[in-house]
């Protein structure tokens, strides 16, 4: 089962660092049952592009109470055994929780598929979404325009070998 894990540069430094991502649980998003209801689709690529972005977003989210983080959303691409992820079935049809699921074991990074990552040119757009989140989530409109900015920005996809590189 693919699932996409949320980080942030410093989170993927510890976890390369460290050769695992935990402690456990893992927060993640994958293509669950809620959201290919929601999504109406049997593509799993697009059911797929739909759980990575749920991912970004919960990045942009940690971005928002690390101010020290470089202003870029991370997102781990990791396969992992079915039934190691596993979704709240009380939150399944909360579209807040869409593609949410936990994942009940840390994941030796070997795992990892691969990592997406904002280029650079993403920074300011994804700093000022940041900034802009809790206004957004309070209902302003203007802020969750700024949030929208940072979706703009496709993540860029890097190997797991290039892991040094991005954290460096």
């Amino acid at each position: 089962m693919r699932v996409y894990v949320p980080l942030t540069l410093p989170g993927l430094a510890e976890a390369h660092k460290a050769g695992e991502l935990g402690p456990a649980p893992l927060d993640a998003y994958a293509v669950t049952p809620a959201l290919r209801e929601w999504y109406v689709s049997d593509d799993i690529e697009e059911l797929e592009y739909a759980a990575l972005s749920r991912a970004a977003q919960a990045s942009l989210r940690r971005l928002a109470v690390d101010p020290g983080a470089p202003r870029r959303r991370v997102v781990v691409a990791l396969d992992v055994a079915e039934g190691a992820a596993v979704a709240d079935p009380d939150r399944g049809l909360d579209q807040s929780a869409l593609g949410e699921v936990r994942i009940t074991s840390a994941v030796p990074l070997t795992k990892a598929a691969a990592v997406h990552v904002d280029s650079g040119d993403a920074e300011a757009d994804v700093a000022a979404a940041a900034e802009a989140l809790g206004a957004a989530d309070l209902g302003d409109d203007d802020a969750q325009f700024v949030v929208d900015g940072a979706e703009d920005h496709e993540l860029l996809w890097y190997a797991t070998q290039e892991i040094p590189n991005l954290i460096g």
